[in-house]
């Protein structure tokens, strides 16, 4: 019986969530999916130029694991650049450090919703476990 992904700490939700090959119609390209936390392992290896070891601190994993997530990452962008698929950024397994939010749902850090065990409606952050 395999073991349930940890939850991987996300500081910042994507701006944008998907990219696209320009005038290439949606219809007929692949779609590689990146899940949140691999884009996250991203941002701390390259755009904040963490080591593995600091980034993986950050997320509340280990080396090893930050390791695989950030080479899986790194797979799944450069199908995407070099075989000109679109690139959607979303799921995965993963919760927000920022202490204004709940760790599932900015709406409900707010208070806009009732129930603190899933994710509103309107939430941007869905959690898919494999």
């Amino acid at each position: 019986m395999a073991r349930r992904p940890c939850c991987k700490r996300v500081e910042e939700m994507p701006g944008v969530n998907y990219f696209k090959p320009r005038a290439v119609p949606l219809s007929s390209l692949e779609e590689v999916t990146l899940s949140v936390e691999e884009l996250e392992a991203l941002r701390l290896a390259h755009k904040e130029s963490l080591y593995q070891q600091e980034a993986a601190a950050r997320m509340g994993v280990s080396r090893a694991t930050f390791g695989r997530v950030l080479d899986i990452a790194h797979r799944k962008v450069t199908k995407a650049l070099v075989d000109g698929c679109a690139l959607r950024i979303e799921g995965g397994f993963f919760c927000m450090t920022d202490p204004a939010r709940c760790e599932r749902c900015p709406a409900k850090a707010s208070g806009a919703t009732e129930s603190s065990e899933l994710p509103c409606d309107r939430c941007p952050v869905r959690s898919t476990a494999p």
